[in-house]
């Protein structure tokens, strides 16, 4: 990618992030940790990697992503928002009763949604039964679902990559935001998931390990991907946990804790600069 185009990328990227931390803030909760650590993820699936349009958001042959990690809706919301599905003034009513942005995604009330998602562990399936689907329909979208590490403790996970791999989804990407915390901690000391190259690997997975900011490493992985025939891909993104937000950057407490009036002025200074500046340049 071009030094233009990168820059681009970075930009909303950030905007994403603003948008992520302005809605959690309002709705008084919500997962500021893990949607900031899959912004960049976000901004390039929607942004760079996938063959949509907000115009026609049921369109048949469109690409579809299922947030399987979907506590992480605010970072989600952010990138659909931003990439014109909706307004980004939706963000301030997240989770608010009678608004489009229920606190975890919804299908049928939010246009760019493809899947309800919530419960962790079955986003995945999910992603499995569309990409079978596309083959069996003879269809060339693809199908991208993101996994936390946390979430990857889930046995259905496993089962999931066990069907992928059986049944030779190359049209399936499975992305992974490995920032290392879930809720309880560490998830070394959880229950260690660890190695996912390796376990991805064994069950017939196409591997890639990179880091989850660089929007060139990216790009080099996504476009591994979709040469990729014959077995289902995974893209395992290393990323800080509240990335963008100083105090909150590998803080396993902002893995569900929305920020005070105080804590969000910070936030929204902090990632100002950072847009002022990637601007300016």
């Amino acid at each position: 990618m071009n030094a233009c185009e990168k820059k681009q990328l970075q930009i909303n990227a950030c905007k994403v992030r603003m948008g992520a931390v302005e809605g959690v803030f309002c709705a008084k909760s919500g997962h500021p940790g893990g949607s900031l650590s899959a912004a960049d993820i976000f901004t390039y699936l929607y942004f760079k990697e996938m063959r949509i349009d907000p115009k026609d958001p049921k369109n048949p042959d469109r690409d579809r992503f299922v947030l399987s990690k979907g506590h992480c809706a605010p970072g989600l919301y952010a990138a659909l928002a931003l990439r014109g599905y909706f307004s980004m003034d939706e963000m301030k009513k997240l989770r608010h009763i009678g608004a489009m942005l229920q606190g975890h995604p919804d299908m049928k009330g939010t246009p760019g949604v493809d899947m309800s998602s919530g419960s962790l562990g079955q986003g995945i399936s999910a992603a499995c039964g569309m990409a079978m689907a596309g083959k069996m329909d003879g269809k060339d979208y693809r199908v991208y679902t993101l996994l936390g590490d946390g979430e990857s403790e889930e046995g259905q996970v496993w089962e999931a990559a066990m069907f992928a791999g059986h049944k030779k989804l190359d049209n399936l990407c499975v992305i992974v935001d490995y920032n290392g915390l879930q809720i309880d901690g560490p998830i070394s000391e959880v229950a260690g998931p660890e190695p996912f190259d390796s376990k991805f690997a064994a069950f017939g997975f196409d591997v890639q390990v990179v880091d989850g900011h660089d929007f060139d490493a990216l790009e080099k992985a996504f476009d591994h991907a979709k040469t990729v025939k014959g077995q289902p891909s995974a893209i395992i993104c290393k990323t800080v946990k509240g990335k963008g937000v100083s105090y909150m950057e590998n803080q396993v407490g902002w893995h569900g804790t929305a920020p005070n009036a105080e804590q969000y002025e910070v936030a929204k200074e902090e990632l100002l600069r950072q847009l002022n500046e990637l601007e300016a340049e």
